[in-house]
């Protein structure tokens, strides 16, 4: 009886291993000591049954540390975008952007319906491009939205929904950390993940959009039009419009001729130029004060310039992701002293809050890093191999299985727990697969290793992106629905769970939607990159 018992245990210790896993995280256990813990008692059985060697522990400190001229996860550059982009998004919460971005949306908007919504969603979109801390957002967003639609008159429902799934597009949309460490987990580029995620962010802002226009028609009574008392503005200055209009002109006319002169390779011109229009839209925008020309200046420049700095910098080959996350922080602390918010105790907690996230980011990361080489070397991913063969599950049915998975732990886990867990294991399943996917994305089917290595690579970064438009739904799905605990917490007595539980509802749907969408046409996903990048 014992002999059958260590045979079994023998063949399936990956299979317990995963289970165990499962079971430590429903009791409430944090992630990275669920990980850590689980790896070291499994490694420790696994060497008992002769599974694998002792040495293998010191496997899981190289795949960490490094060491011996390996290079360990911790030491991976691409890691080093994840605290800038948290310290960017941290500090553009405390400058005042998204309050102004807000304000000018409502007065473009006002004559469409679902006004109010809308520009919620639309900041949403652009904040979005400018951090992805998702707690941040939806935070900030809910604070400075909430109490105003429902003084509106907005139904409480739609209110929150369209808060909680505008506020989230930010996981989606670059710069976005779940993508930075996507593309470390996978070993691809970030910068095509960034690119690639793009059209499928747009094209679920344009679900959301689509829904709000589309409720505020039917129903006015849930979207009612905006109080006009809210969108009071001065009339522009003339003189500074001209002002605003000549120096950016003289400016970016000074840059062209520099670019074409013999100083043309000792300076950046081009970057320079949009520094020179970003310092006179942000002087001209406070000369103006609440007049439509210093809303626009206030509202739309400061993230623009962010977007620009970061994306702009990756596009146009300047930086990788890892140097323009650099460049992103800085430039979160230039709009901070350009709206007058930047204070040493500002810069206090936006350190501290930068270090408290990426403290816990990586600490969940190095445990995964532990559980992944423990799971491997007991040979977890040949059993699950083994289990997918003899479902006999063609590429698209398993496809599908995978989504249906990764959707429904949505529901338990946070995006970072599924990412770290789910991704490493089903990734190169879907990779042997590849050559199945090919006619759906417009490749021709591999003849050759150079053939199927780019064909895997596209079908990587086509399933990266489909699995982060899934887990956006984590972040709104019950009971473990992060964002929407983190808006009952700032929300307190203005709206009930029940209304915030059905306010998501339609927006998840519109989730799957999009998702849809995109597995349908992955040329949403691969088209921008191959022009780009290519």
């Amino acid at each position: 009886m014992f002999e059958a018992l260590y045979d079994h245990m023998y063949e399936f210790i990956g299979a317990y291993m995963f289970l165990a896993l499962a079971l430590m995280l429903f009791t409430g256990l944090p992630v990275a000591f669920a990980l850590g813990g689980v790896a070291v008692g499994f490694g420790a059985l696994g060497i008992w049954l002769d599974v694998l060697d002792f040495a293998v522990f010191f496997q899981v400190i190289q795949r960490i540390w490094g060491g011996d001229g390996a290079s360990g996860a911790i030491q991976n550059p691409i890691l080093v975008a994840i605290p800038c982009f948290v310290f960017m998004g941290t500090m553009l919460e405390r400058s005042r952007v998204a309050e102004d971005l807000l304000h000018i949306l409502q007065v473009l908007f006002r004559r469409v319906p679902g006004a109010l919504a809308l520009a919620v969603t639309v900041m949403g979109t652009i904040m979005a491009a400018t951090t992805g801390i998702i707690g941040a957002s939806v935070v900030m967003m809910t604070l400075m939205a909430l109490p105003t639609m429902i003084s509106q008159k907005y139904d409480r429902s739609l209110a929150t929904g369209t808060l909680a799934a505008s506020a989230t597009l930010g996981i989606l949309i670059p710069p976005s950390i779940m993508l930075v460490l996507m593309g470390s987990l996978l070993a691809v580029s970030v910068g095509n993940l960034f690119i690639g995620a793009i059209f499928p962010g747009l094209v679920l802002s344009g679900l959301y959009v689509a829904y709000i226009v589309t409720i505020g028609i039917i129903s006015p009574e849930k979207a009612p039009p905006i109080a006009e008392d809210a969108i009071q503005m001065e009339p522009s200055n003339k003189a500074n419009i001209a002002k605003f209009f000549g120096f950016s002109v003289i400016a970016i006319g000074f840059c062209y001729v520099m670019e074409q002169s013999h100083l043309a390779d000792i300076f950046n011109w081009g970057l320079i130029g949009f520094l020179m229009v970003f310092g006179v839209s942000m002087i001209i925008g406070r000369m103006e004060g609440d007049s439509y020309l210093g809303g626009v200046l206030k509202g739309f420049v400061p993230p623009i310039f962010l977007i620009t700095l970061v994306l702009g910098s990756i596009f146009a080959g300047w930086a990788t992701p890892t140097e323009a996350a650099g460049v992103g922080a800085f430039g979160s602390l230039i709009l901070a002293v350009a709206n007058g918010t930047l204070s040493w105790d500002v810069l206090r907690d936006v350190v501290h809050r930068t270090g408290l996230t990426t403290a816990m980011i990586f600490m969940i990361f190095v445990g995964a890093t532990a559980f992944s080489t423990i799971f491997r070397n007991v040979y977890g991913e040949d059993l699950i191999i083994e289990f997918i063969e003899w479902l006999q599950l063609g590429p698209w049915p398993l496809l599908f299985m995978l989504m249906f998975v990764v959707f429904i732990l949505g529901f338990f886990f946070d995006w970072l727990e599924i990412t770290l867990i789910i991704l490493p294991v089903f990734a190169p399943v879907i990779q042997t697969m590849a050559p199945a996917f090919a006619p759906h994305l417009g490749l021709e089917v591999p003849t050759n290793n150079a053939q199927l290595e780019f064909v895997q690579q596209q079908v990587i970064y086509w399933f990266a992106i489909i699995v982060a438009i899934n887990l956006q739904t984590s972040f709104l799905t019950p009971p473990f629905g992060f964002a929407l605990f983190y808006m009952k917490g700032v929300a307190k007595e203005m709206v009930s769970m029940q209304q915030i539980y059905k306010g998501i509802i339609p927006f998840v749907i519109l989730q799957l939607i999009g998702l849809s969408i995109v597995v349908i046409w992955p040329e949403i996903t691969l088209w921008l990159p191959s022009v780009l990048l290519n």
